[in-house]
């Protein structure tokens, strides 16, 4: 996975995914979290940006697992 992820990586992650399934970020903090995305792509000074809408609960284990924050 490349350090600065761009639109056409993104994409590409998700064009085989259902288009009804939620998407959520992942955040590892002390206590991983799950956080809902913004409904806005904003671009500017030629970066892309979705911003956090609010904080959902705690990330699963298995999740965490997978991204090796265990």
């Amino acid at each position: 996975m490349p350090s600065n992820l761009t639109v056409g990586h993104l994409l590409r992650q998700l064009q085989d995914l259902d288009p009804s399934l939620p998407i959520r970020l992942a955040m590892n903090p002390d206590f991983p979290f799950t956080h809902y995305l913004g409904a806005e792509v904003i671009v500017r000074d030629g970066q892309a940006f979705i911003a956090d809408d609010g904080q959902e609960g705690y990330l699963p284990a298995t999740v965490s697992d997978a991204l090796a924050w265990a």
